[in-house]
């Protein structure tokens, strides 16, 4: 498989001085699911704006070998998209549907066009009859379905997605699980919710203080209690459970 994402000896320091990441260097391939984990403050977030040129801090960002510059963002957010953890963060138009074909209509593509692939990625997402509703008509899970669906109709290779079952009620984030599972393409996660990564992500990358402390097989790293302690985390309750049955 060939590379999707390459991070080498990235630092980021926020203006007030905080070094936000510390040295991170990892590979992601492509078709690969991956969960970065970690404690609040660990980097997470500030990591994923870096893998479309939103950040852009000292080291290298690489997508499908092509270096991150301030040159070619344009075609580096052709291939990865971003789903914030708040929905209300890529909803801005009168419509769902104005909402989704946005991103299509800004890479040039005709109007027609743009309305065929916003509403294929509603489809994807179970959201076609919400086409003509105003985003503030809908639940916060319905939301969050939208706002991947206007990263899906831009055609991304990656899939990036920042807390994804956060404030989502035990269906909305069943459902949106297996909604994700199925998207075959790269998938990158960050997420507190370690069972929702178990489920998603063959992959982990556990982050804290702004550097990488372990990179492997989610369960592998997910059951080391011992790892998980140290860095204010807890083995997910579905690992608990399992091992708890086989004792």
């Amino acid at each position: 498989m060939r590379e999707a994402i390459r991070v080498e000896n990235l630092h980021y320091r926020y203006p007030d001085g905080t070094y936000a990441l510390k040295g991170v260097s990892f590979c992601i391939r492509e078709g690969e699911s991956v969960a970065i984990v970690g404690p609040n403050g660990a980097g997470k977030t500030t990591l994923l704006l870096h893998f479309n040129g939103i950040l852009r801090g000292s080291g290298k960002v690489f997508v499908f070998g092509e270096e991150v510059t301030g040159r070619n963002l344009l075609s580096v957010r052709k291939l990865v998209g971003l789903v914030f953890q708040d929905p209300d963060d890529q909803l801005f138009m009168p419509t769902v549907l104005e909402d989704v074909a946005f991103g299509p209509l800004n890479l040039g593509l005709s109007q027609e066009e743009a309305i065929k692939r916003a509403m294929n990625a509603l489809d994807m997402v179970g959201m076609s009859y919400a086409a003509n509703k105003s985003p503030h008509q809908l639940s916060f899970g319905e939301r969050k379905r939208v706002a991947i669906a206007t990263v899906l109709a831009m055609e991304p290779k990656v899939l990036v997605l920042d807390e994804p079952t956060a404030n989502l009620d035990p269906r909305s984030r069943r459902q949106l699980l297996s909604l994700l599972r199925q998207f075959e393409v790269t998938k990158i996660v960050a997420t507190h919710d370690l069972d929702a990564a178990l489920f998603l992500c063959d992959k982990a990358i556990l982050m804290d203080d702004g550097k990488i402390v372990a990179i492997g097989e989610t369960r592998e790293i997910f059951s080391n209690e011992a790892l998980m302690e140290v860095h204010g985390l807890e083995v997910p309750l579905s690992i608990l459970a399992f091992q708890s049955r086989n004792a």
